[in-house]
């Protein structure tokens, strides 16, 4: 959330989807009756250190954490919220004071708080426990929008892969060093992220279909839902079949990774400078999609999902409970939930933002993407579409010995064009492949020093950005590694430390103002040009 963003949330005021509380230090009383009034409505923003007029008077800031703490644990207690619902707090500063900001989405069940069921409309919240023709509508609404709901009772935590759960917790810890998660058993996860539940009208209770779909063993998924299924294509050569095609049955955590490692495979990489950050749009865009296919589709259609990587262009279909028909204004849109439950699952694992962020991000990026070759299109209906354009590229192959220096690069592949063209586009990411190759076989091959397959992810991949920086730019300071990748100081000599032991650096000159270069056995890496 932004800083404009909440300000905008501000100056339109209270209403049906925005409820502002003071909490100065501590939560209001009456904040659960409005997070549960938006769980069972249409979901909203709720901010605390607002007056109800729009005043922004802020959370003390000795206050701030303990608020969060409160909130967070509060929506973990099924006495104070039943059924329990994860909520990520965010602070956001505005005119020097601290804005505690709640995105509460819709929810695919009926909540209650300390017994008693709200509901909301325009003026705000109100109790609804006593009119059983309004609970009634309620459930049905509920009923008969969201498919995630439907209850197997057969289901049990067999039916589940259990080596997820330790995967989904580190994930968990990644967005928050405190989360829930962490402590619960297998069984309270999944209770606790409603993928259990029971139906108040006809008393049955079970695990849930989102269950199933998010981490079921892949034989469970199919009793379920037999037709289940998503396809990745890839069609350029061969237009009546395939090049390559990856048939996906398993569940959705598996799935999301396997449509990202097929992306990966056959789609270019591209980095780009978002203000400072230096980002890459593929996986900006691609991991927006393939959750958003994943997440908003309708599992009891029968029609497969699909992601299809042409020419020219990749498209995306999706079974789907439209809300209207036709192009989407990215702009101008009102997105809907097709699964709360899994998409707060997402969230909570850093796999997906808030609501609607994906086709904002897609429509963001996707022309620095593809050279200005249009914008990507998403078209509502029973079948959802997605349609990114994208460049063309001629498939060759080009392998080079040796390189010193980006001219010598460009030589060598016949990449013409600006410098700062070649070097954020083609030549950077036939360089980033050889280079990604190199430094993961190395740090997990071993190598003099202590250098171990213990190194993670992160540092690998932060070691193949400065290697490659190294490569394109003949060598680089301490100093300038510091501030380029703004790095501490001690990461900064530490991850030198490694691509010395890797001997793929070396440092030349005196101590404060000599460089480190590439060494010999760097510049013979072999490059292929995809």
């Amino acid at each position: 959330m932004t800083v404009k963003q909440l300000k905008k949330i501000i100056h339109d005021g209270e209403g049906i989807q925005a409820e502002f509380k003071t909490s100065s230090f501590q939560l209001s009383r009456d904040t659960f009756e409005s997070i549960c009034a938006f769980l069972n409505r249409n979901g909203g923003h709720l901010l605390l250190g607002i007056t109800n007029s729009g005043e922004i008077e802020g959370v003390f800031k000795d206050s701030v954490e303990g608020i969060i703490d409160s909130l967070i644990t509060s929506c973990n207690d099924p006495q104070k919220l039943s059924p329990t619902f994860y909520l990520s707090p965010e602070v956001v500063e505005v005119d020097g004071r601290k804005v505690i900001y709640v995105y509460v989405p819709e929810s695919s069940q009926v909540h209650s708080t300390a017994g008693r069921i709200f509901d909301r409309n325009s003026d705000g919240d109100f109790d609804i426990t006593n009119n059983p023709n309004m609970v009634t509508q309620l459930y049905i609404r509920k009923q008969t929008t969201f498919s995630e709901n439907n209850i197997y009772p057969y289901l049990s935590i067999d039916d589940f892969e259990s080596e997820l759960f330790e995967k989904i917790r580190n994930l968990a810890r990644n967005q928050r060093a405190n989360h829930p998660w962490l402590e619960m058993s297998n069984e309270k996860l999944l209770k606790s992220s409603s993928l259990w539940r029971k139906d108040l009208q006809s008393g049955q209770e079970g695990y849930t279909l989102a269950a199933a779909v998010l981490l079921g063993k892949q034989e469970t998924i199919l009793n379920v839902l037999p037709h289940y299924r998503t396809d990745a294509i890839l069609r350029i050569n061969n237009l009546d079949r395939y090049d390559d095609r990856d048939d996906i049955r398993c569940n959705l955590i598996k799935a999301y990774t396997r449509l990202n490692d097929f992306v990966g495979r056959h789609l270019p990489d591209k980095f780009y400078l978002d203000g400072n950050q230096r980002i890459s749009i593929r996986d900006k865009i691609f991991r927006e999609i393939i959750a958003n296919l994943l997440i908003h589709r309708e599992f009891t259609n029968h029609f497969p999902a699909k992601l299809i990587i042409e020419r020219d262009k990749v498209h995306t279909e999706n079974g789907n409970r439209a809300h209207g028909v036709g192009r989407i204004d990215p702009v101008n849109f009102s997105p809907y939930p097709k699964n709360p439950t899994i998409a707060r699952f997402f969230k909570e694992i850093g796999w997906a933002d808030e609501l609607g962020s994906g086709i904002r991000n897609t429509s963001k990026y996707s022309n620095e993407y593809n050279d200005n070759r249009g914008n990507a299109e998403f078209i509502e209906g029973d079948v959802f579409k997605t349609i990114i354009p994208i460049a063309v590229k001629e498939k060759v192959e080009v392998f080079i010995e040796e390189f010193k220096t980006i001219d010598d690069v460009v030589a060598l592949t016949g990449v013409t064009g600006p410098l700062d063209d070649i070097v954020n586009d083609a030549v950077r990411g036939i360089v980033t492949d050889a280079v990604s190759d190199a430094v993961n076989g190395g740090v997990s091959g071993g190598v003099s020093g202590g250098v171990s397959g213990g190194v993670s992810d992160v540092v690998k991949e932060r070691l193949k950005e400065e290697l490659v920086y190294i490569i394109l730019n003949s060598g680089i300071s301490l100093v300038e590694l510091i501030e380029k990748f703004r790095l501490a100081r001690r990461t900064a000599e530490r991850d030198m430390k490694l691509l010395r032991d890797l001997e793929f650096v070396i440092f030349e000159g005196a101590p404060k103002i000599g460089r480190y270069i590439a060494t010999e056995k760097t510049k013979k890496i072999k490059i292929r040009k995809k």
